[in-house]
């Protein structure tokens, strides 16, 4: 009889729950499928660095009885969808660019993870990334955040931090800070519980046909489809594959495109031509062609100024189109590099936010 190793025990437990728990028709990938989509850019910054190489060998460690990874956010934090972080920060809408400028002097908001390592002042770290693999007890490895990707803190109240942790002698936890900003320094005026950011449902672009939608047959991968939306690449902006009514064999699918050039009547006109399945067509903001040039741009600037501390952009976050970049702070340095890009075109997100 071959002896049983208890680490691919476990991987093949973990591995038949995963699947148990996936839905039963996931959306189809719109990258592979159209070849068209811009790519993201993730930039390892130097608080996630010192995991890099902790991942490459604990990514198939499995706790045993499904234990939380040690180094997860605590229960009440958001949790990053689809492989793109998310903002933390409480303040409602999404203001214009000018309305995210910090300068010294301003008051500001953080919520997220604080780490005071021995002998260092403590330092707000962004979530870059929320979840990292899971380690067995006790070699869980410390929270490292560098100075290129953090923000000092004077005055904050470390015994007073949600979800409080002590890893080989570098505490953590979690809070919402109000305080003033200079030379990325926040001197702390209010503290208070970390602020769990509800999720976001995202509304329809299109409303239900009158008696909803119907089930019926798509032909989206097909190729006079996607030769038809590949020549379409300076008209349309994002795309998506939605099911309004759950995963189910017999769900109805929608495919919804978003038109950033032209009239949308003809161009829906003109795509069901080709494609025959149910459709929404929507207003978009700038052209797949367009987001792919910022895109590539971005890339460049995100190798080159590594000062701005930008840890994620490129892509489509939103189906309107905008390049989505997030960072530490949106201060004049970064409006600056970022204004040749086009700002009305990206959709910005810094850890650091003023309050108004």
């Amino acid at each position: 009889m071959k002896p049983t190793d208890k680490v691919d025990d476990l991987l093949t437990k973990a591995g038949a729950q995963w699947r148990a728990s996936q839905p039963s028709a996931p959306e189809p990938d719109l990258d592979r499928i159209t070849g068209t989509q811009p790519k993201r850019r993730w930039l390892v910054p130097t608080l996630a660095a010192a995991s890099v190489a902790a991942i490459a060998t604990a990514a198939l460690i499995v706790l045993p009885g499904g234990t939380e990874p040690a180094v997860a956010p605590p229960p009440s934090a958001p949790k990053v969808m689809e492989g793109e972080p998310r903002s933390v920060q409480p303040t409602a809408g999404q203001p214009g660019a000018d309305g995210l400028l910090v300068r010294d002097g301003d008051k500001v908001e953080i919520n997220g993870r604080i780490v005071a390592a021995p002998g260092k002042d403590p330092v707000f770290c962004p979530e870059v990334i929320q979840t990292l693999p899971g380690y067995f007890p006790g070699k869980e490895p410390p929270p490292v955040c560098g100075e290129d990707q953090s923000v000092k803190l004077i005055g904050v109240q470390l015994d007073k931090l949600g979800d409080p942790t002590v890893t080989q002698g570098v505490r953590s936890g979690y809070a919402y800070v109000v305080g003033t900003w200079r030379d990325r320094t926040i001197t702390v005026e209010e503290q208070s519980a970390y602020r769990r950011i509800p999720e976001v449902v995202e509304e329809p672009y299109c409303p239900a046909p009158p008696g909803g939608w119907r089930s019926r047959p798509s032909n989206l991968d097909s190729k006079p489809v996607q030769d038809f939306l590949a020549a379409k690449a300076d008209v349309i902006s994002g795309q998506r594959v939605s099911y309004p009514n759950g995963h189910s064999r017999k769900a109805p699918v929608v495919f919804a495109v978003g038109v950033a050039k032209g009239d949308l009547a003809a161009f829906r006109k003109s795509l069901e031509t080709v494609y025959h399945g149910n459709l929404c067509v929507f207003q978009g903001k700038i052209s797949l062609a367009e987001n792919n040039r910022i895109t590539e741009q971005l890339s460049t600037l995100m190798d080159e100024r590594r000062d701005l501390s930008i840890y994620y952009g490129g892509g489509s976050r939103g189906d309107d189109g905008l390049v989505p970049i997030s960072l530490l702070v949106f201060d004049d340095k970064a409006k600056a590099a970022l204004t040749p890009l086009g700002l009305e075109k990206l959709d910005i997100t810094p850890s650091v936010r003023p309050i108004r």
